[in-house]
């Protein structure tokens, strides 16, 4: 009896120390993995994790609980990188001076106005009086202002790009709760806001646009083809301008906002009698913004999403990601579109032909209208679907998709190097080919 014990204890030993090694192994990748620089270094330590043995529901909860942050550089802080051209891009970053890195931070984009007058996107002007520090200073949050300028305005896809990769390095630094990331601006920087959102709104639970005007896109020195205001629905917008502004008064504005709030889009809009082209009136409005940022995060797998985008632009949103424009494969039923009027086909913004997936997700089932869409890929997530279950895919009427799906880790580890995102995590991918 006294050897079977003194052998149990051997064996339990050796286990506990066998499964503490494997732990301590897949910690360090997943420590390697976390602290790379960017996406491609994430993606060049996938292989290795997948060879270490680690199972799906393991690297699951590895990811979804996320790295252990360390103590970071605190105040206004000024960073830059170089992107892949070459160009340098600056952006100021706001941390409260008690951050905690055990605590998730919500984050701020502040654009700024003033294109015009700017060259460079390096920081000048108010910035330099201010030390850097936000405008529009509120709720205890980590606040980003990126730069822009008149060559590089915030309605150019360089600064979608910009404003991804600046979100991407602030989140291996500090603790972002990746769904209360809110985006907007000031004058220009609010009518970029609107630019951003119709390009990218995966990585942002609402945005809003202080003296700024949707409609100084349609410029045509402006107008890119690729901005489509129907892009503007599943997000919510809090907007701000006055009736003295001298540039978009309420009298040109409200007309607009009017229209995109009949069009569906949700807008809690304020229009100040006596505002000019300022934000003097922020002190007054300010808990009622911080209450409505607070009351809108993000739906990280939205039931519903409606994304339009040309070949070459950004063509994701969510769960959805459209792999291939074909203006051949039409749409079974006329679609209701934002921005376009059904009786002559006329836009509000001149825009490009574009491909359409509309999907709408209950339980395992999923149905989608497609328009001018070759080919879409569906990233899903266990969060919301049964992988013990059936998936049934419907597009145009048309079972696509039905089947039992395996959990796949090389597709977890694939999106989360990509996405760097502790709140999108997905099991499995469909590429639906029309």
């Amino acid at each position: 009896m006294l050897i079977k014990k003194i052998l149990i204890i051997i064996y339990t030993f050796a286990l506990n120390s066998h499964l503490y090694a494997q732990q301590s192994e897949y910690e360090q990748l997943f420590n390697e993995f976390w602290n790379s620089t960017n996406t491609q270094d994430a993606e060049a330590g996938i292989d290795e994790i997948i060879e270490s043995g680690i199972s799906f529901d393991e690297a699951y909860q590895v990811l979804h609980t996320g790295k252990v942050y360390e103590l970071a550089e605190t105040g206004v802080v000024l960073r830059s990188y170089a992107a892949a051209d070459g160009t340098e891009y600056f952006y100021h970053l706001n941390v409260p001076e008690n951050y905690d890195p055990s605590r998730k931070y919500p984050v701020r984009f502040e654009l700024h106005g003033g294109l015009g007058g700017r060259t460079s996107n390096e920081p000048g002007g108010r910035e330099s009086r201010d030390n850097g520090r936000t405008r529009l200073e509120g709720a205890e949050q980590i606040y980003i202002m990126p730069y822009a300028s008149i060559n590089q305005p915030w309605w150019d896809v360089s600064q979608v790009e910009n404003i991804r990769e600046i979100l991407d390095l602030v989140k291996r630094e500090y603790n972002v709760d990746e769904d209360r990331v809110v985006l907007g601006g000031i004058s220009d920087g609010g009518t970029g806001a609107w630019y951003v959102a119709m390009h990218e709104n995966t990585r942002f639970a609402s945005f809003y646009s202080f003296i700024g005007y949707t409609m100084v896109l349609a410029n045509p020195s402006i107008s890119d083809g690729t901005s489509y205001l129907h892009n503007l629905l599943g997000k919510s917008w809090y907007a701000i301008n006055g009736g003295r502004d001298r540039l978009y008064p309420t009298s040109r504005v409200t007309p607009f906002i009017t229209y995109l709030q009949t069009k569906g889009i949700d807008i809690d809009y304020h229009p100040l009698r006596n505002g000019e082209h300022n934000t003097r009136w922020w002190p007054e409005w300010r808990d009622n913004f911080e209450d409505f940022v607070a009351s809108h995060p993000r739906e990280s797998n939205p039931a519903s999403i409606s994304w339009k985008a040309a070949q070459g632009s950004n063509m994701r949103s969510h769960w959805l990601v459209i792999e291939e424009v074909d203006f051949e494969k039409v749409s079974p039923i006329p679609l209701f579109e934002v921005g376009v009027d059904p009786a002559d086909g006329s836009t509000v913004l001149t825009m490009d032909e574009a491909g359409r997936v509309d999907l709408v997700r209950e339980g395992n089932n999923i149905q989608a209208i497609s328009d001018g869409v070759g080919s879409f890929r569906l990233l899903l997530s266990p969060d919301v679907i049964d992988f013990s279950q059936i998936v049934t895919i419907t597009v145009n009427n048309d079972v696509e998709f039905q089947g039992i799906l395996e959990p796949s880790l090389v597709t977890l580890l694939s999106w989360a190097a990509k996405d760097n995102d502790r709140q999108m995590l997905y099991a499995a991918e469909v590429l639906i080919e029309l």
